[in-house]
């Protein structure tokens, strides 16, 4: 007796995005809020391509202190078990957690993140739809930030994971 392989579906994927780009003398002088709020109605710099790369819409409700991301999961994001790979919310959390952060900076200053934590609540697959990600600050100091972020299934309303960031606020320097 042999064991039959069931044939593998294979699909092609192509997609466009825009190359990021950043505005140094925009950054220097708006705030990261005004900054975002740009960024997002094309006045300046481009969307970041991780969005196209995952399905990820730009964000919106954009105020100081929170911002709302869209994501569409998707096939093409499984794991071996079938459900979507966990750095898709694990990317989507991050995106969120930082524009978070990023709207609350004076202008002339930027963020990196020190620490992500992601807790999953339940499995994401590529049926699931529309999900909706909020980003919120916890405590916005001058050398540090820390937000969480909730990342809810549009139609259903529940929770499929959440999480949180601790990101270190950096000055900027001089714009050349």
């Amino acid at each position: 007796m042999t064991d039959a392989t069931p044939p593998v579906a294979t699909r092609s994927r192509t997609y466009d995005y825009e190359v990021a780009s950043f505005d140094p003398t925009a950054a220097m002088r708006l705030s990261g809020l005004d900054y975002m709020r740009a960024l997002v109605a094309g006045e300046i710099g481009s969307r970041p391509s991780i969005g196209a790369t995952i399905g990820m819409g730009i964000p919106y409700d954009i105020e100081p202190g929170s911002v709302r991301f869209d994501a569409e999961p998707s096939d093409f994001l499984l794991n071996p078990l079938g459900t979507v790979h966990g750095g898709f919310a694990a990317t989507v959390l991050d995106s969120a957690l930082g524009v978070a952060a990023h709207t609350v900076l004076p202008p002339a200053h930027g963020y990196t993140t020190a620490e992500l934590k992601v807790n999953y609540t339940r499995a994401i697959l590529p049926t699931t739809g529309t999900l909706t990600c909020t980003g919120t600050v916890i405590h916005a100091g001058r050398r540090m930030v820390t937000t969480e972020a909730r990342l809810h299934g549009k139609a259903d309303g529940k929770l499929y994971a959440h999480g949180s960031a601790t990101l270190f606020v950096m000055p900027m320097g001089k714009a050349a």
